[in-house]
């Protein structure tokens, strides 16, 4: 059989084609992924399942959950026991197991001038993230959650560095008054960062969340230099994720041990480079502090987007709902109305009866009439006879009838 110089050369061609193709895949190891769904296994391509996407992550976020956290536990602080002790609130975290609280306490500043901003859940892509605490020279954005004791949603009320001193808002901190002599009262200040939280809701956006974006002195605050938690501050969390009492899936987002009395240990840290504590002022003037406008403006225009806010939504089924009633009821009391007074007086008389009534009311006489005219002549006639015959004629009637009886004797 012979081939032309044509044939030869195809067939040339195929024949080192396929020794370089077994010499390139004999080269790619096993494991190698061509694409986002087929995968070489030695021999052959293997087509494989896509990755899951991976989780949002949010910038400074801790955690990031699906599952909004629960709403935010009413307790009573308890008494701040010693001087310079600042009071860190309660709040949900997250682990395996789900969310579980991390009961408040009172902890040692780091150094003197030290702050504490809480830490908040924010909504966002789709996910709740974290946002751990930290302490600054200035109360940075917590997301507006209401925590009480002085956190009420923006800035910090409870009190304020006065030199060295840690001077206390008795307005809405408790204090022990014996050890605790450091105090004022300022309830201006209380109102004017209040964001109301009827709801208790324990995170920042999303459907239901706190609506508040950080104003111009927290975004400032934000950017300072920090300090994270201290060790005591982090083991006291380790701790609260040890208790199994503590997880919302056992307790039923009610905890019982929501603060604890005792303060935590004392641990010191370098303040940031630079700074110094305020000077001291009298207490007189601290009780006159009030927040800056743009914190007040802010509390007044936060909000908690809840269910019963959102009520836009139903309005046109309501509308729909309500707008058929209307109608006949109106209509109904216009035509008694009119029908009424439009007739003559004798027949508003019978028709403010009912109309069944009144046929009663006029057949009634017109049957007894045909019967009561016997009924009542018969005995009319004899009464008037009777009383007028036994006067005059029962001496006659005697007197004739015994005289044809003497007759036929």
């Amino acid at each position: 059989m012979t081939f032309t110089p044509s044939a030869r050369s195809f067939l040339l061609a195929l024949i080192v084609f396929a020794t370089v193709q077994q010499q390139v895949i004999a080269q790619i190891p096993a494991g190698t992924t061509r694409t986002g769904t087929f995968v070489w296994d030695g021999a052959r391509w293997m087509p494989v399942e896509s990755p899951p996407p991976p989780p949002p992550v949010f910038a400074g976020v801790e955690i990031t959950v699906a599952v909004a956290p629960p709403p935010l536990p009413v307790y009573v602080q308890p008494p701040c026991p010693a001087p310079n002790l600042i009071w860190t609130p309660g709040y949900w975290h997250h682990a395996l197991l789900g969310y579980y609280w991390v009961p408040g306490a009172w902890v040692p500043a780091p150094y003197i001038g030290a702050l504490w901003t809480p830490g908040y859940w924010g909504f966002a892509g789709g996910g709740f993230g974290f946002h751990a605490g930290y302490w600054g020279p200035h109360i940075g954005f917590y997301g507006g959650v209401n925590y009480g004791g002085g956190y009420m949603g923006i800035g910090f009320a409870g009190g304020l560095w006065n030199g060295g001193v840690f001077a206390y808002n008795t307005a809405v901190v408790n204090v022990n008054a014996s050890v605790v002599t450091n105090v004022y009262v300022n309830r201006t200040i209380v109102q004017q960062t209040t964001i109301v939280n009827t709801t208790n809701v324990s995170y920042n956006g999303g459907p239901n969340g706190v609506q508040h974006q950080p104003t111009s002195e927290e975004q400032v605050a934000e950017h300072e230099q920090h300090t994270p938690p201290t060790t005591s501050q982090q083991q006291h969390v380790t701790a609260a994720a040890a208790e199994k009492s503590n997880f919302a899936s056992n307790n039923g987002g009610h905890p019982t041990n929501l603060a604890v009395a005792k303060p935590l240990p004392a641990v010191t840290y370098a303040p940031p480079a630079g700074f110094k504590p305020p000077p001291p002022r009298p207490l007189t003037e601290l009780a006159k502090v009030q927040a800056p406008p743009a914190e007040v403006a802010a509390a007044k225009a936060s909000t908690v987007k809840t269910a019963a806010v959102a009520k836009p939504e139903p309005t046109p089924a309501a509308k729909s709902a309500i707008a058929p009633p209307a109608k006949p009821a109106t209509e109904a009391p216009a035509k008694r109305v009119t029908e009424a007074p439009a007739k003559p007086a004798t027949e508003a008389r019978a028709k403010s009866v009912t109309e069944a009534p009144a046929k009663r009311v006029t057949e009634a006489p017109a049957k007894r009439e045909e019967p009561a005219r016997p009924a009542t002549r018969p005995p009319a006639k004899p009464a008037a006879e009777a009383a007028a015959k036994p006067a005059a004629r029962p001496p006659a009637k005697p007197g004739e009838k015994p005289k044809p009886k003497s007759e036929e004797k």
